[in-house]
């Protein structure tokens, strides 16, 4: 008795030949390693433009003119002082002059930055002494703008060598190897000691009575 599933050769020859699955050709890429990632290319993918991604950054269009571009420049340039003369009053390095860089010298502006000195006086004290001094005025009050201008002046020269005998110990302590000359350091501090707080540049950042 025949098999009730096996088919017959005419069966199997009457079967078209657009019915036949046609077998899958091999692979004729390379293998790829282990743990292999694709790149975003091969998967169809493409990296998106910084201009696309940060909606802060903005793409300056091309000047139209020279006077345009010469407008841009002046802007720029302002704009580069102002930020020069703000960071040269926080007393950052970068844009210190250069007889204001160092640690020495900032060392120096902490120690007459932290003290009352007799000099922050000395410019309102000889514009009383001028005016006092005219032949016009009574010979008491010439008197006694001559005896303030003495004594102006002898508190100019105490406290400018407070300051001197400060910064030598301070600096010799701290900065042993230091290759500043000492002369050059006092001359800094004394020349700040006169110059009324406000007006000093860079900005004091330690207050007064501050310990140094």
């Amino acid at each position: 008795m025949p098999s009730l599933f096996r088919r017959r050769p005419a069966e199997v020859a009457d079967v078209p030949d657009d019915a036949v699955t046609p077998e899958t050709p091999e692979s004729t890429e390379t293998p790829r390693p282990k743990g292999y990632t694709p790149s975003k290319r091969e998967l169809g993918m493409t990296t998106p433009k910084r201009t696309a991604t940060d909606p802060r950054r903005k793409v300056e269009p091309a000047p139209a003119n020279r006077r345009e571009a010469y407008r841009r420049q002046r802007t720029r340039m302002r704009e580069q002082r102002r930020e020069a003369a703000e960071g040269m009053r926080r007393g950052e390095e970068q844009y210190l002059l250069p007889r204001d860089k160092g640690p020495e010298r900032a060392l120096v502006r902490d120690i007459v930055d932290a003290r009352r000195t007799a000099g922050t006086w000395f410019f309102a004290g000889a514009l009383i002494v001028i005016l006092g001094s005219s032949r016009a005025m009574p010979v008491p009050v010439q008197l006694a703008s001559n005896i303030l201008w003495v004594v102006l002046a002898l508190a100019v020269v105490i406290d400018s060598v407070l300051i001197a005998r400060k910064i030598k110990r301070l600096v010799r302590e701290r900065f042993p190897k230091t290759t500043q000359r000492m002369g050059s350091l006092y001359l800094y501090g004394i020349l700040r000691g006169i110059t009324f707080r406000r007006m000093r540049m860079p900005k004091p950042r330690v207050p007064l009575g501050a310990a140094v």
